[in-house]
């Protein structure tokens, strides 16, 4: 499959060029810029999130492998929903610190970056999920890989729900014969090599571990779409998070 990329270069609301790093260089991209946003509210979020599932559906289409770069989580929804738009039923591989797995009535924040999973699979808010067309994903075909910083009620979310979870060392055994989606939130990886993020998390695999998983596993597998969500340009003094992110999806490109 010929990798074609897309970079969102936003957290939410907040644009975020630095996100183009994540891209390697001579590589072309395509750029889903839309300007100043208000706010993360959904009818906004939709701006950059219809693109990116239109992008999903024709590459995926096509026989080529979408590649979704963006600052959140909340930006893997569309990936899904461009992949169910193309034909596909894609088992979901999430690889990440969080469970991303609140709801409102979960979460002691309110913050929407700790809700993606959970509107993966039709749980809590569904407005953003649905401006894409997004299907709820069976909970039984969604990875939760090395998710380990998990608020409260959250992690009793999860463990009454039919997610399946492991850890990084577990992901290059794991074998499906269906189609793949593989996310990746880089600070699944410990927070010493990747330390631009807004939520680092320590006590994570090493960078290296990371990369040979997800290389052996992408190898494996029918890897129908990746996507990223990358770091805080502005925390990133020394390119070192940007770096990391580029040499992990580099690798995983490099064997789909």
């Amino acid at each position: 499959m010929k990798p074609r990329w897309l970079v969102t270069p936003y957290f939410f609301e907040q644009r975020d060029l630095a996100l183009t790093a994540a891209v390697s260089d001579g590589v072309k991209y395509v750029l889903n810029d839309r300007g100043d946003l208000p706010s993360r509210e959904p009818a906004y979020l939709a701006r950059l999130h219809k693109p990116i599932a239109e992008f999903t559906c024709q590459i995926s289409a096509k026989g080529g492998l979408p590649i979704s770069i963006a600052g959140d989580c909340m930006a893997s929804l569309p990936v899904m929903a461009g992949l169910q738009g193309a034909g596909l039923e894609p088992i979901l591989v999430w690889l990440d610190a969080h469970g991303d797995f609140n709801t409102a009535e979960t979460s002691p924040s309110g913050f929407l970056g700790g809700m993606p999973l959970a509107m993966m699979v039709g749980r809590g808010n569904m407005s953003i999920a649905g401006a894409v067309g997004l299907t709820a994903v069976t909970e039984q075909d969604v990875w939760l890989v090395d998710g380990r910083d998990l608020d409260p009620l959250e992690a009793v979310a999860l463990a009454s729900s039919g997610i399946n979870r492991c850890f990084m060392q577990d992901l290059a055994a794991l074998r499906f014969d269906r189609p793949i989606h593989l996310h990746i939130d880089n600070d699944v990886v410990d927070a010493a090599e990747v330390p631009a993020n807004n939520y680092p998390v320590a006590g994570g695999p090493s960078l290296a571990a990371t990369i040979d998983a997800c290389a052996v596993f992408a190898a494996h597998n029918n890897i129908r779409a990746l996507s990223l969500s990358g770091w805080n340009g502005a925390l990133d003094k020394d390119g070192k998070t940007a770096t990391a992110c580029r040499d992990l999806m580099q690798r995983i490109v490099a064997v789909c």
